[in-house]
């Protein structure tokens, strides 16, 4: 949450503020600013509502140091008054998180004589660092982060001297020529600089044009890496689609070849990480796997427990990570953590949680270098490419794929799948990606369907098996960008209660392709159709049955039945894309969300 920029070179500091803010708007747009450094005082312009709005404000501004905010609201509301940078004196802050003992600190430093003007936490920091300000930057932030409780990824700045600091939320360095950035995420300053730097939590970072010094929570100095990000540039850009989401929807087949390439020959039936650290003797161990996520993540997890149990005989439990926590329960002997990001702060707090267990770690993940892949004993990543838009889509098809993979590979080494079996599956998986561009093909017949959905106010996704967490995840995509009220059930629970909500105005989504559970959902469709609702169903292209007992129905490609949720998903996808185009809705920034969920 929130999106965090600074800028120290010889350039004018203000448009790439503006340029690198607008490709942060994904993580927070609820209001915005920047602070420049500009005849021997720090000039500050802010102001509710997007960067685009802001740009219009600002008059013409000279300096080549200043940072930036794009916010999500955590404390206070989203206005003028609280929108960041806030500022103390020739101080300014731009702060992604929360101080949990912000209160505490606001009583004393009003004591102390500082005034307050906004309702965030973050002010305090401002005044915090003003205090402990003797004409350096740096030694005046490293007392104050020891001051405070909770999670931050800060930009300071006062005067020329510009200050970075993280604890629990991302933060990125940018090396240039003659010119040195801080960014809350890579795609930010990837159009200036493909050299990254990663700090750590608790790391600080101090920049000028010309170099930039690291340094531990004493002020020690520290060396760090850099790291070449080969990431396209045009693949953060919009490319001509009308929104990043249809854009990335469009862009999955690209992604899942990705995922698949180097890892899978499906002439030798084998299955190779680079990445994973397991010995075959460890894996035939396993008995026991706690997989942990949140969200969209959490729904790729959900569908992990029914194929590593399907292919490999392993017990598998999903714990929601905010919850984990609290349910006092130990994990087994493998954790697996599900992050877009890798910066999820509930999922993170989790994993944390379940290493203090001595199980063995591994994350799967999109962004190289985030802050869960440095504390997992094993990464291994989608390589979806950048994703903006807040609605994840092709990061958790391929989050999909790399299930299918890691579930498959645990199977052929437990013995529970043949080698004609493996082979027979990575054929059907390796085929994948020219279906999705077939049903790419087909979205206008989607886009007919979404018109009439669009004018509901509740809806239901109702699947069996594997494809009950597509129908949970269908049901969270439509929620979060077109603002309809939808739930996800396993089709057998319709009659323990929801049935009740089923009415001739609750359109359902049926996702019915072929499997060993099919007549059971063809039966769940008529106690629905019993009730008047209208269906739209998500079938196998040979079914030529189904039609007989729905309104209207979206045809896949044939696969094997376990591997057909991939499919089914790119059309719920695309159904609430259209649904919440039809209804004029921000599609890439949903109100109240952001892409990164930095805290807990």
């Amino acid at each position: 949450m929130c999106g965090i920029i600074g800028y120290s070179g010889r350039r004018q500091a203000a448009p790439i503020l503006i340029d690198s803010l607008g490709r942060l708007e994904y993580r927070g747009y609820d209001s915005a600013g920047i602070a420049i450094f500009n005849n021997n005082t720090v000039e500050v312009y802010k102001d509710k509502g997007r960067i685009a709005d802001l740009e219009k404000a600002l008059p013409d501004i000279s300096g080549t140091v200043g940072i930036g905010h794009t916010r999500w609201a955590t404390h206070g509301r989203p206005n003028k008054v609280n929108a960041h940078p806030h500022t103390s004196g020739n101080i300014a802050v731009a702060h992604n998180g929360i101080i949990e003992n912000y209160q505490q600190l606001r009583e004393k430093l009003t004591q102390l004589g500082y005034i307050f003007v906004s309702e965030t936490d973050t002010e305090v920091l401002a005044h915090l660092i003003n205090y402990y300000y003797k004409n350096n930057l740096t030694d005046a932030v490293v007392p104050a982060l020891k001051d405070i409780k909770g999670s931050y990824a800060i930009a300071v700045l006062c005067g020329s001297e510009l200050v970075a600091a993280r604890k629990d939320s991302p933060l990125v360095i940018g090396i240039g020529e003659n010119e040195n950035f801080i960014a809350s995420d890579i795609p930010a300053i990837l159009k200036y600089t493909r050299k990254m730097i990663f700090l750590e939590d608790m790391e600080i970072a101090s920049l000028t044009p010309d170099s930039v010094l690291f340094f531990d929570s004493n002020k020690r100095q520290i060396e760090k890496q850099i790291n070449i990000i080969d990431w396209d540039m045009e693949a953060a850009e919009k490319s001509g689609y009308e929104h990043f989401m249809l854009k990335e929807i469009h862009e999955q087949p690209r992604a899942l070849h990705e995922t698949f390439a180097g890892r899978i020959s499906e002439l030798e039936g084998t299955i190779t990480f680079d990445s994973l650290d397991l010995t075959e003797d460890q894996i035939k161990d396993i008995s026991r796997i706690n997989v942990i996520a949140c969200g969209t993540s959490l729904n790729a997890g959900l569908l992990g427990k029914y194929l590593f149990e399907q292919f490999a005989g392993i017990h598998v439990d999903v714990e929601i990570a905010s919850e984990f926590r609290y349910v006092h329960s130990s994990p087994g002997s493998l954790v697996i953590v599900i992050s877009q990001s890798g910066e999820t702060a509930d999922t993170l707090a989790a994993l944390r949680e379940a290493k203090s267990y001595g199980c063995k770690t591994l994350a799967i993940t999109n962004v190289m270098g985030s802050t869960i892949t440095r504390e997992v004993d094993n990464v291994i990543y989608t390589r979806s490419g950048p994703e903006i838009g807040v609605a994840a889509t092709k990061t958790f098809i391929s989050q999909l794929g790399v299930i299918y993979l890691l579930a498959l590979l645990f199977g052929k080494i437990k013995g529970k799948i043949s080698s004609d079996q493996m082979k027979r599956m990575l054929v059907s998986l390796k085929q994948i990606p020219a279906q999705i561009t077939r049903i790419l093909g087909n979205k206008e017949f989607i886009e007919i369907y979404a018109q009439i959905f669009s004018n509901a106010n509740d809806s239901f996704f109702i699947g069996r098996t594997f494809n009950y967490p597509i129908a949970l995840e269908g049901a969270l995509k439509l929620k979060e960008i077109s603002y309809i009220h939808a739930e996800g059930y396993a089709a057998g629970e319709l009659k323990h209660g929801p049935l009740a909500l089923i009415t001739k105005n609750t359109p359902v989504i049926a996702i019915a392709t072929r499997g060993i559970t099919y007549d059971k959902m063809v039966n769940n469709i008529k106690e629905v159709k019993a009730r008047e609702a209208p269906v739209l169903a998500i079938a196998d292209e040979k079914d030529i049955e189904i039609e007989k007992y729905v309104d209207g129905v979206v045809k896949v490609p044939s696969t094997e039945d376990i591997i057909s949720p991939i499919l089914s998903t790119v059309v719920v996808q695309l159904l609430s894309y259209y649904t919440a185009k039809a209804r004029n809705c921000t599609i890439d920034q949903p109100r109240n969300l952001a892409k990164s969920v930095t805290v807990e």
